[in-house]
């Protein structure tokens, strides 16, 4: 780092996480169904990154990923995709976060919204760097429903206190803004890092009427215009407080789309959520920092949310953990001075499973969801598939037999994520494993009580498929 990097003043940060948000769900990345007007101006005034990919396909790992600057399988996440109420696991308060390294160099910390890495005491946001929390801790279809009566109660915590149960989905999301206000508001001496972790778009997808009456994508695009009208909250409150300049802002999403039917997307892109495909991973990122980060630009290299950790340690001048290994790369001269990311190698893991992998261009399938069997029976795996993304980023032709050279580098490649991280299918143990966090007498934060009035907020999911996470 330049000199005059390490002198210049700590930025507030804002990260925008949202909630199963495609690839294909902006205006900026080529929606024609939703309509995102502070978004797209969030690219126009910064970088709009093409090939950011997700830890995970799926929420919990995904997040605990992001958060640490680690593939999940290292911080012992392989096992617990998505974490569940009153789940035993959850996210080791000995792991380092984000927000512990920044708290090291004087920021007021902040989440608003899911956090979903685990919800017993000891696994809460407040354990985990954060001076507080308001939020839902898992998805917003966990709680009690009249097609699962067997579930307890959604959930609205503040710090580590049920302050609701039940909320009505319809206002939370005005609810987390206000929130984020409040604390962008308080008088302060410190830099502060402001972690905004939207419900929307998980399913059940409830929407106020204002947002419904203007969305030409239904209920899905109703949720991604009260995403974006969060967006333009945030933004007028940064004018108004005359620190948009002195203010990083990330905004990206856990993993893609369903895509079922409920009007999400992850085109150009193969693929959904819970898949190795590009567009179970690969998701929109876009970073402003005005003044610092160049208007209206592009970053077409491989990056990933587990980059943030470097990058926004570099940034704040905040020490990366001691004695710790990392999987993060920090993206500082790529955002700052446009260079080409450092990160060239990309792994793409379901639970224990090495399902493809990414070098340069190209990626390499080795077996997929549904496709994956017991180590017993590895030759009756399906044969590896290769794609090159800068020609056909939407995984459709296979030119394994063309390429040999190129399969046996990649699988050279894998061969060293097998060592560290395992590969379940093969019957492989990984050796650089931590421990995932365990409670020894877990229970769920609320328990169902027929007398409490949170009995008229139970909704019918009946006609709703869903998929938790």
């Amino acid at each position: 780092m330049n000199d005059k990097r390490h002198k210049a003043r700590q930025p507030n940060i804002i990260l925008i996480n949202c909630d199963d948000l495609g690839y294909g769900d902006l205006a900026c990345y080529g929606s024609k169904r939703n309509s995102t007007p502070h978004l797209d101006r969030l690219a126009e005034e910064g970088v709009r990154f093409t090939d950011f990919y997700m830890a995970a396909p799926v929420c919990s790992t995904s997040r605990a990923g992001m958060l640490t600057g680690c593939y999940s399988q290292r911080i012992g996440f392989a096992d617990y995709q998505v974490l569940f109420p009153g789940q035993a696991q959850g996210l080791n308060p000995k792991e380092s976060t984000i927000a512990k390294q920044l708290k090291k160099v004087g920021y007021d910390t902040k989440i608003v919204g899911k956090w979903h890495c685990g919800d017993q005491p000891e696994f809460l946001p407040t354990n985990h760097g954060f001076d507080g929390y308001f939020g839902i801790p898992f998805s917003n279809d966990m709680g009690r429903q009249v097609t699962r009566l067997d579930r307890p109660p959604l959930p609205l915590l503040r710090n580590n206190e049920v302050i609701q149960q039940q909320p009505d989905q319809r206002g939370i999301t005005e609810r987390y803004v206000d929130e984020c206000l409040q604390f962008m508001r308080r008088p302060r001496k410190n830099p502060f890092f402001l972690y905004l972790a939207h419900m929307y778009v998980h399913v059940p997808l409830f929407i106020p009427k204002q947002f419904l009456d203007i969305s030409r994508n239904g209920a899905y695009g109703g949720a991604v215009a009260c995403i974006d009208w969060a967006m333009g909250m945030i933004e007028a409150e940064l004018k108004r407080l005359g620190i948009k300049d002195e203010t990083l802002v990330i905004f990206t999403s856990d993993n893609g789309s369903r895509a079922r039917d409920e009007g999400g997307s992850n085109a150009p892109l193969r693929g959904t959520k819970a898949q190795t495909w590009e567009g179970g991973q690969r998701v929109p990122c876009i970073m402003r920092w005005p003044g610092k980060i160049a208007a209206g630009t592009t970053c077409e290299g491989i990056a990933s949310a587990i980059d943030l950790f470097a990058t926004l340690a570099e940034l704040a001048g905040a020490p990366l953990p001691e004695h710790v290994k990392l999987d993060s790369i920090s993206m500082t001269d790529a955002i700052l001075e446009g260079k080409p990311t450092k990160r060239n190698v990309f792994a793409y893991y379901y639970g224990r499973n090495l399902e493809a992998l990414r070098k340069g261009d190209w990626k390499l399938h080795f077996c997929r969801i549904g496709w994956c069997v017991a180590p017993d029976n590895v030759n009756n795996l399906p044969s590896p598939q290769l794609y090159n993304l800068h020609d056909d980023v939407g995984e459709t032709n296979n030119v394994c037999d063309r390429h040999p050279e190129i399969v046996a580098e990649l699988e050279t490649e894998a061969e060293e994520f097998r060592r560290i991280f395992g590969d379940g299918r093969l019957g492989r143990s990984g050796s650089e494993i931590r421990e995932v966090g365990v409670c020894k007498n877990p229970k769920p934060l609320t328990e169902y009580d027929e007398n409490h009035p949170y009995m008229i907020a139970c909704y019918d999911l009946a006609d709703m498929p869903t998929m938790n996470g």
